[in-house]
């Protein structure tokens, strides 16, 4: 299958492999990563989820598979309107509405929704050979399902703006800005984003799934109060939960905490 699956303790890694294309995006991209965050949302010793490329493919994701001649068309009006309500479990539906944490590990160029969907990603570990492009206004189209705004909430309007039009981002440039958390050599990504993902894992799972439903959900909310209220409840409900009596039992006693999701 297109997107290779392989679980390593509580770390999951989905890697988008169409290397003979440069991973070039797919509907089987689509469908598999899918398929793949429903089990792994349904697996309570799943805890943190990696997504890249293959590696072999010398990029991330190299966007939309231009060769093919029904990319980026349609029959017509009615067909579109047909298909706009299975466009609901499209891949940034899936990947941001996803509850646990998500690394995208970005290891060589990140185009059009290859770009995008990096965007869906809670946290991007980035080699010095990551670049983000979109260029879907020099084909005629622009960043759709919401990707200029999405691009726009990593990096602001302008940098969006500039990304969108067409004007490549460099991997230490985006580290600069704030859009890579972590830039390492191409040879140390693996193990850093291996790193990154055990120290997600290794928290109390319950705790980590509200912060990221506090982050992605409140910045949907225009009144800070109101965003603050509902974490009020997050808070009260965590403050419940067996991990967070072992979590601070584990502090006093100057150990690391056994966590459970419970």
């Amino acid at each position: 299958m297109p997107v290779l699956h392989d679980r390593e303790g509580h770390v999951v890694t989905l890697t988008l492999s169409r290397p003979a294309e440069r991973n070039a995006w797919g509907p089987d991209f689509m469908e598999g990563i899918a398929r793949h965050l429903e089990a792994a949302e349904d697996d309570d010793e799943v805890r943190c989820v990696v997504l890249t490329g293959d590696p072999s493919g010398r990029a991330f994701c190299a966007g939309a598979y231009i060769k093919d001649p029904k990319t980026h068309s349609v029959g017509s009006a009615a067909e579109f309107l047909r298909s706009v309500p299975k466009r609901r479990s499209f891949a940034f539906d899936v990947l941001t509405n996803f509850p646990k944490p998500i690394v995208a590990s970005v290891n060589g160029y990140a185009v059009g929704i290859g770009c995008l969907i990096t965007f869906c990603a809670d946290l991007i570990v980035a080699s010095e050979k990551a670049e983000w492009r979109l260029p879907q206004a020099a084909l005629g189209i622009l960043p759709a399902y919401g990707g200029g705004p999405r691009t726009a909430r990593w990096i602001g309007k302008g940098l969006a703006m500039r990304l969108a039009l067409g004007f490549p981002l460099p991997a230490d440039e985006a580290y600069r800005i704030g859009l890579a958390q972590w830039l390492v050599a191409e040879d140390e990504l693996g193990a850093k984003t291996r790193e990154v993902a055990e120290h997600i894992a290794g928290l109390p799972p319950l705790a980590a799934q509200m912060t990221k439903e506090s982050m992605t959900r409140g910045l949907d909310i225009p009144n800070l109060a109101d965003a603050a209220i509902a974490d009020l409840y997050r808070f009260m409900a965590l403050e419940l939960t067996e991990d967070k009596e072992e979590a601070h039992a584990a502090w006093r006693e100057r150990r690391d905490p056994v966590v459970k999701g419970r």
